[in-house]
């Protein structure tokens, strides 16, 4: 592991795909950190005071100093770490592509991957399914020919997307066994994905999909319950 990292501590949670993405950033830069876990359903006083402003994970605390916001993270890992592998794209437009993708995944595309389990009606449960499989379609084709969306190595995009693997496997059960990733329509990203999650600084922070299932499962049911009750 790489030294003089100062003091590195990650404020999240297990579950959350936007904490393994400065998670993931961490081990491809080799930097050691302490991970401080949130408790479900509760935020800590470190937590209100390290992010006054959104109170939400992942937070990185680095000499003291906070950090928030998942990808603002990555790329402050990437700067701060210089000496391990880039992140980031050194071309200013592929830096810019990168950002994109990343922008359009929060934004436009994880929602959906929300919204399909909570939805009210089959009609709104389908419309999801076919944003992210639209969505997946998009995504093929950025993917192209690589070992990663990032070249030869873990990038942006691969942490961005990557972070939301495991969900995306629990959705595919927990909707009757729909496919999204697909091997005819999305080959590329089949192999993407078998590929990111075996990577040494992968592996150890997506879970298991029987346990992001457990844990939808319990967020569903306590979302639902919070809605009928208001």
């Amino acid at each position: 592991m790489a030294s003089n990292n100062g003091d590195v501590k990650l404020i999240g949670a297990w579950a959350s795909p936007y904490v393994m993405r400065p998670r993931i950033a961490l081990n491809v830069k080799s930097v050691e950190y302490e991970f401080l876990q949130e408790q479900f359903g509760s935020k800590s006083e470190l937590l209100l005071k390290s992010n006054p402003v959104h109170k939400k994970i992942p937070v990185l605390l680095h000499n003291g100093k906070p950090i928030c916001e998942s990808s603002i993270i990555v790329e402050y890992i990437d700067e701060v770490w210089s000496s391990g592998p880039s992140i980031l794209p050194s071309d200013p437009y592929d830096r810019a592509v990168a950002r994109f993708w990343a922008a359009y995944l929060d934004e436009k595309w994880f929602p959906n991957v929300r919204a399909a389990p909570m939805a009210a009606t089959e009609e709104a449960k389908n419309a999801a399914v076919e944003q992210l499989k639209e969505g997946l379609a998009l995504l093929e084709g950025a993917y192209g020919e690589k070992d990663f969306f990032g070249g030869e190595k873990i990038g942006f995009i691969d942490i961005a997307f990557g972070s939301m693997l495991a969900w995306l496997r629990a959705l595919q059960v927990m909707l009757g066994g729909v496919k999204l990733l697909d091997e005819e329509k999305t080959p590329g990203l089949c192999k993407w994905a078998a590929k990111f999650s075996a990577d040494p600084a992968v592996k150890d922070v997506l879970p298991e999909t029987e346990k992001i299932i457990e844990f939808a499962k319990l967020l569903v049911a306590k979302i639902k319950a919070a809605a009928a009750s208001s």
